[in-house]
């Protein structure tokens, strides 16, 4: 856990981040890392509230695994809400799963997900609450919340204009996924949403637009390290929005409802997955025959 503000501090973990927002007399946990991560949350919550102090709730940016995953565990434990928007409740109440991840988009991060892509819809039942935006909580008072979708269909930031703080999930990142070394080094750089998840990129570059509007000082993403200074740099992200050059959602989008998907565009050819077999089975059988040729000698 690092403090990185007023009221706000940061919980980090190789795969995404968490927040704690407020004090011991009211706070909030923005986002919930991935699965069996709730006692890592827990002992940072207690280290800076207290034991005895439990959130007002759990607000989600969205509802991706990798931001949803230990929030079913924490809202049991501390008997508390998850709050998120109303275009998120499919996914995490079990109705719906989001559209699938696209592997043949550009980038590390997109040949990693083929590896590693966990289930990510899940189901918080009774605990899951409306994050109304007309509406908020009044334990929001200080934050603004604004609907930032394209990476998922209901996506959502929280903006502080004191200190011009953003909680920014997944609308951008500050490291390169797309980039082997950018993501293993994780060297602070502010880029777009990640490419495998994002389903709709002309609304993810709107929504970077809406946000370089906030002239962010402090950029807190969900995946990444926390960034100071950065209005600028935003600016010039939603001037140079880098929407992939081909990918499954970059001609069309997913289309989605409160129901779930509604329209998914037609999966592009990839090839990949074949030339990974061929390529293991010459690797294979050039091994045999090598086998076989020392056998001879």
């Amino acid at each position: 856990m690092e403090q990185l503000a007023r009221d706000v501090a940061i919980i980090k973990t190789l795969m995404s981040n968490a927040y704690l927002v407020g004090n011991a007399k009211c706070w909030i946990l923005v986002d919930a890392l991935t699965p069996r991560h709730e006692r890592t949350i827990k002992q940072a919550a207690e280290a800076l509230f207290g034991f005895s102090t439990p959130p007002q709730g759990i607000l989600l940016t969205h509802g991706h695994v990798d931001h949803v995953g230990s929030a079913a565990a924490l809202a049991d434990f501390w008997n508390v809400k998850v709050y998120a928007h109303r275009l998120e409740h499919p996914y995490l109440t079990g109705r719906a799963f989001y559209p699938p991840l696209d592997h043949t988009a550009p980038g590390f991060f997109s040949t990693f997900s083929r590896i590693y892509s966990p289930a990510s819809n899940c189901n918080l039942g009774d605990r899951l609450a409306e994050l109304d935006l007309n509406h908020p909580p009044p334990w929001l008072a200080d934050w603004r919340c604004h609907f930032t979708p394209g990476h998922s269909p209901g996506h959502l930031v929280f903006f502080r204009p004191e200190g011009a703080v953003l909680l920014a999930g997944d609308a951008v990142t500050t490291m390169n996924l797309d980039s082997f070394f950018g993501t293993v080094m994780q060297r602070p750089q502010l880029c777009g949403p990640p490419a495998p998840a994002t389903i709709d990129w002309r609304q993810a570059h709107s929504s970077v637009q809406q946000l370089a509007r906030l002239r962010p000082d402090l950029i807190c993403a969900g995946h990444g390290k926390p960034m100071f200074g950065q209005a600028h740099a935003m600016q010039k992200l939603a001037d140079d929005f880098p929407i992939p050059a081909h990918g499954r959602y970059v001609r069309e989008p997913a289309i989605t409802d409160e129901e779930g998907v509604r329209y998914l565009p037609p999966a592009p050819l990839d090839l990949t997955p074949k030339l990974l077999a061929a390529a293991g089975i010459g690797a294979f059988g050039f091994a045999l025959l090598r086998k076989r040729e020392r056998n001879k000698t």
